[in-house]
């Protein structure tokens, strides 16, 4: 398999920060760079709720984005955790087995994925484009996805600064953020030209128009637009999570080894950050995926229809779920329609809810950040908690572990749920990813300056 060498010397901050923006770069561009051999489609995108979470883009080399990563290192965890397969990452060739099957399963991800969305016609129809150009397609979109996997791997050896899979996410949601912000594309509505940007849209209403209080009540809540109501909403999510980030537990620990040394271990609210979200999202996307399928082949069955029934609303070629069970796990689009829809909402939020807390509980027990894991570690490193034997010390880690990860995946779904109701920009689950990426950028800004002194550049 491909495999960056690591370094062979400490990388200074400067150069982690020149390989970071060039693999950014690379990324932005295959964003941008189209699929050769495609052909011009307006049909319903069937992977339209992964993109956000998987960093793709519809018709470009990222197509597939960071899928066939995320999905092979979950099922690598996910074996690992449960013991079907024994890894000891103390040991470096099993560290490198376990690093070559997570590639291996990535790339039969990969080919499989690409093959079936060229064989399905979601770029045209197979006996229209050709044998020839349907091989050119698989090629490119498996060619992007080793590119994706070194890139990331470039990062996570210690070239840059975090992992290329958190800078793709993040990216990719505050590109889209900032687009419906100021995009300077233009709409004719109906009532005259329309900006598409919410913030532009808002001075060129109050500029253009006779009715200035009209104009502003426009500009806060027009429908089918990014409004600045939307905009408000996205920065004070942003505010809230960024607030929340700094909630933790300090476990007072002190040292077997050196007497007088004491310190704290925290468990933050986000124990397990933003996997619970992550894993919520990639599920009620699969269900939607699978859904959209069958009810495309077979419309007028009962089961297919009981699991969703799709409908494109007026004027939009994007199908949505509009009665079924995937109906009920999809966010009401506003607050209007959960009002007026209250058996909707109720059954969505309590899904949101309990789905986030039960991935987050289970994520901490294959993640190797478990109760009885920390007790390890903290054993191997020679601390203990004050006021705490060995043996006692397990227990009370599964006192507050489990805890801490539940209330933080409960928090992390109404946070979503909320800012699904409130319309904030790139929906509730994009917004916890970046908030949550973009911190963990900023913990490893301030870890590096430590590092080096102060002295960063």
């Amino acid at each position: 398999m491909p495999e960056v060498a690591s370094p062979d010397r400490k990388v200074q901050f400067r150069e982690k920060l020149g390989w970071t923006a060039v693999t950014l770069f690379i990324f932005l561009v295959c964003s941008q760079i189209p699929l050769y051999g495609i052909m011009s489609s307006e049909s319903s995108d069937p992977m339209y709720w992964l993109r956000a979470i998987m960093a793709s883009n519809r018709g470009t080399l990222m197509e597939m984005g960071i899928t066939p990563i995320v999905t092979s290192g979950m099922i690598m965890q996910l074996l690992a955790g449960a013991n079907l397969i024994e890894v000891d990452y103390s040991l470096k060739e099993d560290r490198a087995l376990f690093s070559g099957a997570q590639k291996l399963f990535a790339m039969i991800i990969a080919v499989g994925s690409a093959t079936v969305s060229v064989w399905s016609g979601v770029y045209g129809d197979p006996k229209s484009i050709g044998a020839g150009i349907a091989l050119l397609l698989i090629i490119q979109l498996c060619v992007a996805a080793v590119i994706t996997m070194l890139l990331d791997e470039l990062l996570q050896k210690g070239y840059g600064l975090g992992s290329g899979i958190s800078l793709f996410i993040a990216t990719n949601i505050c590109e889209n953020i900032v687009w419906k912000a100021f995009s300077p594309t233009t709409y004719n509505t109906g009532r005259g030209t329309e900006f598409e940007g919410a913030v532009i849209a808002f001075f060129h209403l109050l500029f253009t128009r006779n009715d200035k209080f009209r104009a502003l009540k426009e500009a806060l809540y027009r429908n089918n637009l990014p409004n600045v109501t939307n905009l408000v909403a996205t920065v004070a999510v942003f505010a809230i999570v960024i607030y929340l980030q700094g909630f933790r537990v300090e476990i007072p620990v002190k040292s077997n080894r050196f007497r007088g040394q004491q310190g704290s271990y925290p468990i933050k609210l986000f124990y397990t950050s933003n996997m619970p979200i992550m894993l919520q999202s990639a599920l009620v996307s699969n269900i939607f995926f699978i859904s959209q399928l069958l009810y495309k082949r077979w419309p007028e069955s009962l089961l297919v229809r009981l699991l969703g029934v799709w409908q494109s609303p007026e004027g939009i070629p994007q199908e949505f779920a509009t009665s079924g069970f995937a109906y009920y796990i999809s966010p009401p689009r506003d607050m209007s329609k959960a009002l007026t829809d209250p058996l909707h909402f109720v059954i969505y939020v309590a899904f949101m809810l309990t789905a986030c807390a039960l991935f987050s509980k289970t994520w901490i027990e294959v993640s190797g950040s478990s109760p009885r894991d920390v007790a390890k570690q903290l054993k191997d490193q020679q601390l203990v908690m004050r006021g705490y034997r060995d043996q006692s010390m397990y227990k009370e880690l599964k006192r507050i572990i489990p805890t801490a990860a539940a209330f933080g995946g409960l928090c992390i779904g109404a946070l979503s749920v909320a800012a699904d109701l409130l319309g904030a920009i790139g929906s509730g689950t994009g917004i916890l990813l970046a908030v949550t990426i973009i911190y963990q950028y900023f913990e490893i800004f301030l870890k590096e300056q430590h590092e080096q002194g102060g002295e960063m550049f």
